[in-house]
């Protein structure tokens, strides 16, 4: 159902939050400048897996205190992910960076011989005891101040299931972040599901279908393209990894640019209301290719306040750019050209 439009002059943005793991505390760097800021609004947001946490935090944060009560609600949210783990297996890295240590890295061995039905036979997981303690689910079904789109992968299909915001409830969320090498399948409606990247990453189409904003501000984790080729193994192994996690969104926004490229050489009396939003939508990105294309695989699996504090501040560095570059542009035209990102 359509959230009925704000009477306020700021200019409204859909949302595409991409997944990545720990990585997603860059996400929340980039929510937090855009609600300091105070100069945009939210219509539709799409995310999957750590870019459905940032989703959904920020929808119950901002039906909580509206902008400040969003900027608490994600800090909160981070923080305890941070703090979650009973101990730190993290070791430094260049910079400010961090890596996993040694028994991590064993741990981590282990998963590929022996499933987590075997590794976890209880199911434990501390994310699930985060998110119940701070999302009142009922109260965001009732009274979402955004439109959300929360991808899931079928695990015996692998279609993309999209819950909206009359679905949102805990199992949703830890679905749409679910490793399969990691934790059991969650199970919502009798069916087995996993991360959301195999199928969507995030799902852009919903932001066409069933929202009113004319501008989609993309946060991408994973970089479009690397400037070397994998060599090593271990290298070689991330990179397949990492591919398949992107590979629907790609194929998506290409097949996007190329709808786009025919609906407009069309005459545009003929175009429908589909139609005209796919020509007509603008598209923005914010990204940091030259950071987390840096960091390495498994820091994504890294829960520490001082890595999420660097990622945080860059993820706010990079908002903070975009709207000194690009602000006037929102609800005028696009500032990232689709064909050449994925054409």
């Amino acid at each position: 159902m359509m959230i009925p439009w704000r009477s306020n002059k700021n200019p409204r943005l859909n949302l595409a939050l991409q997944g990545g793991g720990a990585h997603g505390a860059f996400t929340w760097g980039v929510l937090d400048a855009l609600l300091e800021d105070g100069r945009v609004e939210f219509d539709g947001v799409s995310g999957t897996s750590a870019g459905a946490m940032n989703s959904v935090v920020l929808a119950y944060g901002l039906l909580q205190g509206g902008r400040e009560g969003a900027r608490a609600a994600l800090e909160k949210f981070w923080l305890a992910v941070a703090d979650s783990p009973p101990i730190d297996l993290s070791v430094p890295g260049k910079g400010d960076t961090v890596q996993l240590g040694i028994p991590a890295k064993l741990m981590m061995q282990f998963m590929q011989y022996f499933s987590p039905h075997q590794l976890n036979p209880f199911n434990f997981n501390p994310l699930r005891d985060i998110v119940e303690a701070q999302i009142d689910f009922a109260a965001l079904r009732e009274k979402s101040p955004v439109n959300l789109f929360i991808a899931a992968t079928h695990a015996n299909s692998g279609k993309l299931r999209l819950f909206r915001n009359h679905e949102m409830c805990t199992d949703v969320l830890l679905a749409s972040a679910c490793l399969p090498t990691i934790h059991h399948p969650v199970m919502i409606d009798g069916e087995p599901y996993w991360d959301g990247g195999y199928s969507a990453n995030p799902a852009i189409f919903p932001l066409l279908n069933e929202t009113r904003a004319e501008d989609t501000l993309m946060v991408l984790l994973t970089p479009i393209t690397h400037p070397h080729t994998p060599v090593s193994v271990a290298q070689i192994k991330a990179r397949i990894l990492e591919i398949s996690f992107n590979a629907t969104f790609l194929r998506e926004m290409r097949s996007l640019v190329d709808l786009r490229e025919q609906l407009k050489r069309s005459w545009l009396s003929r175009l429908g209301r589909l139609e005209q939003r796919t020509t007509g939508m603008h598209f923005h990105l914010i990204e940091a290719e030259d950071f987390l294309g840096n960091l390495s695989v498994d820091s994504k699996l890294i829960a520490n306040r001082r890595f999420f504090e660097t990622l945080r501040k860059q993820g706010e560095i990079r908002a903070q750019r975009w709207l000194e570059a690009h602000y006037g542009a929102i609800g005028k035209r696009s500032t990232v050209d689709l064909r050449e990102l994925f054409g």
